[in-house]
């Protein structure tokens, strides 16, 4: 099972996986809710601290290789801007996981003009809103479609092989 929660916190940690995909897959796939929960929220909010500690190298980076040339906004983008016009800094960080994912939420909101600690202490809560949200409809609706107690999920039976 340590495997399980490795696996849970490597994907969690993988930018548009994240939690909002995770915690809902292996919940409804039979993995234990509040483990899950846990795990896959401490996966995204680790690569959220080291891009908001690296978010300089990462301009840098993107800059060279941009090579001066003109740079389109992608849908994301622009849908990120738009929140950011209209609900600021908090609203990005509860909205945008949700629709354009942690990560590119993070580094939108630092390059708008959010510092780190906010960004940081806003991104961490709207991550933990999301996986206890998510973790719970998925745990409460799969509770309610599946009456027999010997289904554990799909996972747990793959596992148990």
């Amino acid at each position: 099972m340590i495997w399980t929660y490795f696996i849970i916190f490597l994907l969690a940690a993988i930018p548009f996986f994240e939690v909002s995909m995770i915690v809902p897959i292996a919940i409804i796939g039979g993995i234990p809710a509040v483990p899950v929960i846990i795990i896959a929220f401490l996966g995204n909010l680790l690569t959220i601290i080291l891009l908001i500690l690296f978010i300089d190298s990462i301009r840098n980076w993107r800059k060279k290789k941009k090579n001066n040339e003109e740079i389109n906004e992608s849908k994301s983008h622009q849908r990120a801007k738009k929140i950011w016009g209209k609900y600021g800094l908090p609203g990005l960080a509860f909205i945008g996981p949700f629709f354009i994912g942690s990560h590119l939420t993070t580094l939108l909101a630092v390059t708008f003009g959010g510092t780190r600690l906010k960004t940081l202490v806003l991104m961490t809560a709207s991550i933990a809103f999301w996986a206890i949200s998510l973790g719970s409809a998925a745990y409460l609706g799969f509770d309610f479609l599946v009456k027999d107690e010997d289904d554990f999920g799909f996972i747990t039976r793959l596992l148990n092989r």
